[in-house]
């Protein structure tokens, strides 16, 4: 909770700030590269930093984080639980430790005085010290927890694992099969959560991306699978397109525990899954595991494609739903093909979907189509709190929870 002090002087000064978030962190960024190169080498994601998406999703966090800190105490105001939920679980895959967010302090404020000038009165720095003091303690205590759910010390999340098994499921993805090196068990993760990943490119770099675990916990492997990103000027899709050409049986890379707030409900009433294009992989673990332990829940499964070939996993899909007792599959596909009747042309349209009473939502795929699915969702009644959400990525939803 903000101080009485401090409370109207961001309320009054978050328009400015909003204003020229995205000059800031723009600013943000270049100045901490210049200090610490190492953190673009072997740390944030250069795609992102070379599309501006990265800025972007910082610039949402912290306006969306003050605006909720203004709101507190007001019925129905968010809270930022959800959205600072996400951002721990990526920063534990990442290994991000509590002294780094003194050095983005220091960078991040200095930023804030060059682009905003003589508005930055001592009274508005410490106002908006305090902002970023709540909102970073709230961060390092939730991923405290997190590396002691994993049991690893703080930023110590990272083994080696070999690749064992690959698998074509479309012409752009492969899914691998990961073991220990040591040859220890690979541990317990909650289906729908991800890795982290490890590659040293051409250039030296070692860079990480996030991958879903697309297969059921309680097996002697992990499974992930990647989507090779084309088209894109480099250095976007530049780990997709490293695994899917080097990433075979024998190769070695260096994977995180498992982390991610969206994963299987637990309980036994409705589910809906809904997914698009590689967002399908949190849903098959999801399906894997619920099939493995017998359940009987009602369950929807809802997947829209460009096309059927693009559909990774799609017969694998297909086959755990039927595994279900209480299960049913919607696909929609842009293009449809004689192989697929049962299948709907276009995009998705939940209209045509039952939903139960009490029904959870697991949603995960290109971020316009999550808007248009929660828009949906909501307008039918499903209350926002049992809508939960994976981004691939930054998260650009701004904050939304």
């Amino acid at each position: 909770m903000l101080s009485q002090q401090s409370a109207p002087v961001v309320r009054a000064t978050l328009p400015v700030v909003g204003a020229a978030i995205e000059d800031i962190t723009d600013l943000f960024y270049r100045r901490l590269f210049e200090a610490h190169p190492e953190l673009l080498r072997d740390l944030f994601n250069r795609g992102n930093q070379a599309n501006g998406q990265q800025r972007q999703a910082l610039a949402g966090s912290i306006a969306a984080f003050a605006g909720m800190l203004l709101r507190e105490g007001e019925p129905g105001a968010p809270r930022p639980d959800a959205m600072l939920g996400r951002i721990a679980h990526k920063h534990a895959s990442l290994g991000i430790s509590s002294a780094q967010y003194k050095v983005v302090h220091h960078h991040l404020f200095g930023a804030i005085a060059e682009t905003l000038g003589d508005a930055v009165t001592p009274e508005v720095a410490a106002a908006w010290d305090e902002v970023y003091w709540l909102m970073a303690n709230t961060l390092i205590d939730a991923e405290a927890r997190l590396y002691g759910q994993a049991g690893a010390a703080e930023g110590g999340v990272r083994h080696r694992m070999e690749i064992t098994e690959r698998r074509r499921e479309t012409p752009d993805a492969v899914s691998l099969v990961l073991r220990r090196t040591d040859g220890r068990p690979t541990g317990p993760f909650r289906p729908g959560q991800y890795v982290s990943v490890q590659v040293e490119l051409p250039d030296g770099a070692r860079q990480i991306r996030q991958y879903s675990l697309s297969a059921a916990p309680g097996r002697d492997h992990w499974r992930i699978t990647v989507k090779r990103v084309r088209g894109a000027a480099q250095p976007d899709g530049e780990v997709s397109s490293w695994l899917y050409e080097h990433g075979h049986p024998g190769a070695v890379l260096t994977v995180s525990a498992p982390f991610g707030d969206l994963v299987l409900p637990d309980g036994d009433g409705p589910l809906l899954l809904v997914s698009a294009g590689i967002g399908v992989t949190p849903v098959l673990s999801m399906l894997d595991h619920l099939a493995v332990t017998g359940s009987a829940r009602p369950v929807t499964v809802v997947h829209a494609d460009r096309c059927p070939a693009d559909h990774a996993h799609r017969e694998e899909q297909r086959n755990l739903v039927q595994a279900l007792p209480d299960a049913r599959l919607h696909l929609w596909y842009e293009r449809v093909d004689d192989g697929t009747p049962d299948a709907s042309t276009g995009l998705v349209d939940l209209a045509a979907v039952d939903l139960p009473a009490g029904v959870r939502v697991c949603l995960c795929g290109p971020l316009p189509f999550m808007r248009a699915v929660r828009g949906d969702l909501l307008r039918r009644g499903v209350p926002m709190d049992a809508i939960h959400y994976e981004v691939f990525g930054p998260d650009m939803w701004l904050g939304q929870s």
